[in-house]
């Protein structure tokens, strides 16, 4: 059972998507979630999340991976590369090759490391466009985990993360019942019982075109044209955010 767990990444670790006031940074997540469940297992057990929202790979693993390090866990979580995919040009060989690097300093500690593929965004008009990268950065990530011994939650495999209703209104996040898909799946593949239990969202409803159109048009204008606007003023939604759990502390319920 582990003892210490760190997460790194970006946003989808943080937990953005996810909102509660109560907690730093204003976010839960699925990090979050599985630190609680390994909480109620293991007394003694402590918890620190690095991962910062809009960060690139070779900003989680510059700003992160050190710090990981020094913590010496027995279990760390990465998932980073996402942001790298949204832009318009990526060299997803040349990514791979330090998220290989990094992946193989965290295995030769003897910590057990988690991967994460990305979801499958057919179903979506914008990730749609972005499903050849994706699936290009999985087929890294699967060998990458192999190659070191990882773990892999595989999230392209996960079909409920295609139904919107698991999706923040940005599109971009998951919501509070999306992120504890995660943390579920995360769970499963480490092989921890647990009491987590899916959303049970019955079949999705059929939204007529002229609504779907207007769903659309307000979703640009709230969240694609501000996110266009940071891209073209060089600027990222983390550049005022910290880390939400920046050092190794037990976890409070």
């Amino acid at each position: 059972m582990s003892k210490c767990l760190v997460a790194l990444g970006d946003s989808f670790t943080e937990g953005v998507g996810d909102p509660d006031p109560g907690r730093p940074n204003g976010v839960r997540g699925w990090a979050d979630r599985l630190a609680e469940t390994l909480a109620a297992r293991e007394p003694g057990f402590r918890y620190a999340n690095l991962a910062i929202r809009g960060r690139l790979l070779g900003q989680v693993l510059s700003e992160q991976l050190e710090p990981a390090l020094a913590m010496e866990p027995d279990l760390v979580t990465l998932y980073a590369g996402g942001n790298d995919l949204m832009r318009p040009k990526v060299d997803i060989d040349a990514l791979a090759e330090e998220y290989d690097k990094a992946v193989a300093r965290l295995a030769e500690t003897g910590a057990t490391v988690v991967l994460f593929t990305g979801v499958d965004g057919v179903e979506d008009p914008l990730f749609r466009k972005m499903r050849g990268r994706t699936a290009i950065y999985n087929e890294h990530a699967r060998v990458i985990a192999a190659r070191h011994g990882a773990r892999v939650v595989d999230m392209w495999a996960m079909r409920q993360l295609r139904d919107r209703r698991l999706w923040s209104a940005d599109r971009l996040h998951l919501n509070s019942l999306g992120h504890a898909e995660v943390a579920i799946a995360v769970l499963d593949v480490l092989g921890v019982p647990h009491e987590l239990t899916p959303a049970a969202l019955g079949p999705r409803p059929t939204v007529h075109p002229r609504r779907q159109r207007a769903e659309n048009l307000r979703w640009a204008r709230e969240h694609a044209l501000p996110w266009l606007r940071r891209r073209l003023r060089g600027e990222s939604s983390g550049d005022t955010v910290s880390a939400k759990r920046p050092a190794l502390a037990p976890v409070e319920f």
